[in-house]
């Protein structure tokens, strides 16, 4: 181990590990032998960093979060998974977040300039692209995936698999138990169900008033309860089957194999 500029004496760093000397090391925290730890990270305290996890620069991890911690899964059985964390994330307090498995492709990866609230869970196998928001209490569980852009409102849950698509709002409380195409607010709890476009969001993102309208108005007939789901999409990709953000709406709901929230 290259020695931290600034690591505190109660600190417990394995000598194996992969620090760079610019990352500090507060008070009480747990670093294990196969970590990695890239430039200006900062571990405020009692943070546990351990497994085959790897933090990139810049990352801010505040008290009591877990990262790297062998997965909630039974079939887990010691192998060599991993967990990847990116650039610029802000991990707030007790945020939890374990190592991948075997049967699950391996790793869990949390990409650049995400904000984790407080009590946060990313389960094993989980995928958050960049600059999303999971606010305060929300479960991932494993093998769920969070899309650029998107932000999950507190003590929301997502059920295994299930995807949240790039710029989508998930309303707080929700249950997430069907995939939610990008671009949408959705809220509710068994079901959930699809409010509109995240137009606010798509606005503060640089989207032009054109294909928000046209976006939203895919959205409105993928809703539309008398339609049923593949005439909705023929409908969808003859009216609006030019525009890229409205393609890659009507693809990810056919990629879905979990069903999709209307």
């Amino acid at each position: 181990m290259t020695a931290p500029a600034k690591i505190h004496s109660t600190a417990i760093i394995d000598s194996r590990a992969e620090i760079d000397p610019s990352v500090e090391i507060g008070p009480w925290c747990t670093v294990g032998p196969h970590v990695k730890i890239g430039k200006n990270t900062r571990l405020i305290s009692h943070v546990v960093v351990d497994g085959w996890t790897t933090l990139g620069e810049e990352n801010m991890v505040f008290p009591f979060a877990t990262l790297g911690l062998v997965p909630q899964d039974l079939k887990y059985r010691g192998e060599r998974t991993e967990l990847t964390i990116g650039h610029r994330n802000s991990i707030r307090e007790n945020v939890s977040i374990h190592l991948g498995t075997a049967q699950g492709g391996g790793f869990t990866r949390l990409g650049d300039d995400n904000l984790l609230m407080g009590y946060v869970h990313l389960g094993h196998d989980v995928l958050v692209g960049n600059h999303t928001v999971l606010a305060n209490y929300v479960g991932l569980a494993g093998h769920a995936e969070v899309h650029d852009y998107a932000i999950v409102g507190g003590q929301s849950g997502l059920n295994q698999f299930v995807r949240v698509g790039a710029h989508a709002y998930i309303g707080g409380q929700s249950a997430v138990e069907r995939s939610v195409p990008p671009f949408c607010i959705a809220v509710g709890s068994r079901p959930m169900a699809i409010k509109g476009a995240n137009i606010v969001g798509l606005r503060r993102r640089g989207y032009s008033a054109e294909i928000i309208s046209k976006i939203n108005e895919a959205i409105k007939l993928w809703v539309r309860p008398d339609v049923e789901k593949e005439r909705a999409l023929l409908e969808i990709e003859s009216q609006y089957g030019e525009i890229p953000d409205v393609a890659s709406f009507v693809r990810f709901i056919r990629e879905s194999d979990t069903g999709v929230t209307r």
